[in-house]
């Protein structure tokens, strides 16, 4: 059962289901590394310890989870974190992150469409402004596994955005206004680690659009790495075109076991 990329399939199912949060959070507390991926699914199928309401729910959460995950590899820390208690607050916006590495449609659309939005200072979105967005995704780089009916594109697109309203970008039950999101402490310093994982040069880690996920401008990492250069909580040094970052750890994996020891 292994997790081939899926970085430009743009899951209708997926992201109808939801961002599964507190499953997710739940199954990676319980989750055993002795075990393959496939064992703890089963093991999640046989003993429903999530407390699921449905056998189809149940179904349901272990195929979206293991479309989403990497436990064994990516997504490590993000099992870690879950089995020794980090809290969910500070864990969410990690989730995310990982999440958005093979599923392009929630990627794309909070890093494309609705960090436009919120740049421009639109008050509120609609469901109706998401589904137009959903007919340029293959313009955009994106493939679907099967052509969507009116009433996916509808249920996707209210999907989208009851998804921000989890991870705490959207609040509302109707029409969505913009929440006022601030990112843990803890979390911004964890995706430092994991974006200059991915070889980023500091100038580059700034300026990755993986900010605009949580609506945030390169000025606001910016300021946010001076206020914790400030706190030496890392380095942070420019002179010109010259950027040093030094963080407190040699990876993402680290930092997470440095997190909650």
């Amino acid at each position: 059962m292994t997790t081939s990329s899926r970085a430009n399939v743009a899951s209708s199912f997926t992201v109808i289901k939801g961002a599964m949060i507190d499953e997710t959070y739940s199954i990676f507390s319980e989750w055993d590394f002795e075990w393959s991926k496939r064992e703890n699914l089963d093991r999640l199928r046989q003993d429903n310890f999530i407390g699921a309401s449905s056998a189809t729910w149940l179904r349901d959460v272990a195929k979206v989870l293991n479309r989403r995950f990497d436990p064994e590899g990516r997504d490590r820390p993000l099992v870690l974190l879950a089995q020794h208690g980090l809290p969910v607050e500070e864990w969410k916006p990690l989730l995310l992150w990982h999440m958005t590495r093979d599923e392009f449609l929630v990627r794309d659309f909070l890093e494309t469409w609705l960090f436009d939005a919120y740049d421009v200072g639109t008050f509120r979105v609609c469901s109706e402004d998401v589904e137009e967005y959903l007919g340029s995704i293959a313009e955009r780089g994106a493939t679907t596994e099967h052509t969507w009916s009116q009433q996916t594109t509808k249920r996707v697109a209210a999907g989208l955005l009851k998804i921000a309203v989890d991870f705490g970008l959207l609040r509302g039950s109707g029409n969505k206004e913009f929440a006022s999101f601030h990112l843990p402490e803890k979390s911004f310093l964890y995706l430092l680690h994991a974006m200059r994982e991915e070889q980023l040069s500091p100038s580059k880690v700034i300026a990755s659009r993986d900010w605009r996920l949580f609506l945030m401008h390169p000025a606001d990492v910016e300021q946010e790495l001076l206020r914790l250069h400030q706190y030496r909580k890392l380095g942070y040094h420019v002179a010109g075109s010259l950027v040093q970052l030094d963080l407190p750890c040699t990876s993402s994996y680290k930092y997470a076991e440095r997190m909650v020891a």
